[in-house]
């Protein structure tokens, strides 16, 4: 079981990195074009959708199982307006850096959730993982550029994406070893983190990837919302 949670946690995590590399790579190799900006526009409407995803058929299910309507509730609004607060003060502060919160502030948690449901529920943990491994590929993608644009070096962006590939690994232990006795607690970690991210996704992912007089990168949410419902069908 450990092995498995170390493995299934490394692959959720080092997309993030992935997704890095395939950013610099991006900025530097691809031509300034009109299709460039159609890809960007694109993985963000992917990223979406995985997003989207994994709210809609992992965390608030789970959520919804194990707490009551206003204990769930609460825990929903609490993380939502926690990140409302973040992101404003991030914007205040001038920082361009939503998706990189928004990375950060779903992985982490969802990271401690995927080593405690391994306990409780192995299937349900493996799609978590995909899941969220899918999600951390444009999600990093796009943060990349956001940091890079913003000020950061590329040097400094990467080596923050190397140490974010790992600390999901350290999370998922600690979650398997300190929150699989206790699945109410391990729930409102999840419900916390759904309100939080379907804040930043209405706010700031889904506003930033459209592209206009361009349709098909929507289509890029619906498939990625796809990738989650085909997860689920099979496992």
């Amino acid at each position: 079981m450990l092995i498995k949670i170390i493995l299934f946690s490394g692959f959720s995590g080092i997309t993030v990195f992935i997704g890095g590399l395939l950013a610099n790579y991006f900025n530097h190799h691809i031509k300034e074009k009109a299709i460039k900006y159609e890809i960007i526009h694109a993985l963000m409407s992917f990223g979406a959708g995985i997003i989207l995803s994994a709210l809609a058929l992992v965390l608030v299910p789970q959520g919804m199982e194990k707490l009551e309507l206003f204990p769930l509730v609460g825990t929903f609004l609490i993380g939502a307006i926690l990140f409302m607060f973040i992101d404003w003060y991030l914007a205040k502060k001038g920082g361009q850096v939503a998706t990189l919160l928004a990375m950060m502030m779903d992985f982490v948690p969802e990271s401690i959730a995927l080593g405690a449901t391994f306990a409780i529920n192995p299937k349900m943990a493996t799609l978590l993982a995909v899941i969220i491994g899918l999600q951390n590929l444009p999600e990093a993608f796009n943060s990349f550029r956001e940091l890079v644009q913003s000020g950061f070096t590329i040097r400094k962006t990467l080596f923050i994406f190397f140490f974010l590939s790992f600390s999901g690994m350290i999370g998922a232990l600690i979650g398997h070893f300190y929150l699989s006795d206790y699945p109410d607690l391990t729930a409102y970690l999840m419900v916390f983190a759904s309100g939080g991210i379907l804040y930043l996704l209405i706010q700031d992912i889904i506003p930033e990837s459209k592209l206009k007089n361009n349709y098909l990168s929507s289509l890029g949410a619906i498939i990625g919302f796809l990738v989650g419902i085909i997860g689920e069908k099979i496992i």
